[in-house]
This record gives structure tokens, C-alpha cells and sequence, in this order.
């Protein structure tokens, strides 16, 4: 990186476009931008999640996705380029296997909630639903990888299946939507 970083303030800006990683300059509403948003945005919530209590082992599998979401975001910026790959892509099918195994099936839809962490958790997930959404419109309108795209949508479910985990872990279950509630 060098020096790249070295100068924070460019007001180069300041007319509404940004810099993509391949020097070219694009409007700062443009799909591709929007989709790097959402993906910083939820790395940024990552972050949250991993300032609370969390099995170590957790811990360690988020940071790494951090790391993978840091990739997707250089990918997005520099068209034409790849970072995310199958493999990644596996990573996640592995953890959602090794989550999920030791839950009881779901018969009810249920509520974001329970622990602070399992809360975070949900956050996380809508805002990756979001990232993802935004990924599949810059692949309606330009070539790009579809391991991004398939990376989001598992991640979304891991971090369902982890809210889900982390109400246990905090001694809770589950919030079920109540359907026939008194309304």
C-alpha cells in the first residue's frame, strides 16, 4: 500500500464522482458504488458483532469473513478484477453445515432479537441481504464474477443460523413471531 493512504482529505470528490481502483472516475450514485457501500456498511456492523461476548471459535470465523467482505470490496472497485473465489464461497457452505447441526429444525418464523449479540447478528444479516441485492443490480448492468453474488447469499444465511446460535450460547432461544396474536 505504501503511500497510497496517505492523504485522507483529496476533495477530489467534491464535484460527486469517486475513484474506482482502476483510475476510472464514476458517480458516487453509480450500482457499483453503491454495492461497495453496502458491503463496507456491513463489515462495519461485523465489527460491532465482534466487540460482543462471542465463542472464540466464532470470533475467529468473523474476522475472517472481514477480511473476505475487505476482498469484495477491492473486487467491486476494480472492474474486471477477482478476489472472491469458489473456495471462499465452500468456506461458508462448511460453517453454515457445522452451525446449523446442532439446532432444532424451525417450525415458525422468528423475530430479530434475544441476546444484544444474536440482534447484531440479524442487523448484519439484512444489511448483507441488502449488499447482495445491490450486487445483482451491478450484474444486471456490467460483467462481473458471480462468486460475490453467491458468497452474499450464504453469508446472509450464516448470519441468520449465527443469531440463532448466539441466543443459545446467552442462555436463550429462539424469538417466535406470535401469528395469531392479539393484534
Amino acid at each position: 500500500m505504501g503511500n497510497r493512504l496517505s492523504k485522507i482529505a483529496t476533495r477530489t470528490g467534491d464535484a460527486g464522482t469517486t475513484g474506482l481502483g482502476d483510475g476510472s472516475r464514476v458517480d458516487k450514485d453509480a450500482l457499483r458504488v453503491h454495492a461497495m457501500g453496502d458491503v463496507d456498511e456491513l463489515n462495519s456492523h461485523i465489527g460491532v458483532l465482534l466487540c460482543e461476548e462471542l465463542p472464540a471459535a466464532m470470533k475467529h470465523e468473523l474476522a475472517s469473513i472481514q477480511h473476505d467482505l475487505f476482498d469484495m470490496g477491492g473486487e467491486l472497485c476494480i472492474p474486471g478484477y477477482t478476489m472472491i473465489t469458489e473456495a471462499q464461497v465452500s468456506r461458508l457452505d462448511a460453517l453454515l453445515e457445522k452451525y446449523n447441526a446442532d439446532l432444532p429444525p424451525l417450525k415458525d418464523f422468528i423475530l430479530p432479537g434475544g441476546s444484544k449479540a444474536a440482534a447484531i447478528a440479524h442487523v448484519c444479516r439484512t444489511v448483507c441481504r441488502r449488499a447482495e441485492r445491490a450486487i445483482v443490480s451491478v450484474g444486471k448492468s456490467e460483467t462481473i464474477n458471480d462468486h460475490p453474488r453467491q458468497y452474499m447469499n450464504r453469508l446472509s444465511d450464516l448470519l441468520f443460523v449465527l443469531s440463532r446460535v448466539l441466543n443459545r450460547v446467552d442462555g436463550g432461544s429462539d424469538v417466535l413471531w406470535e401469528k395469531d396474536r392479539t393484534r
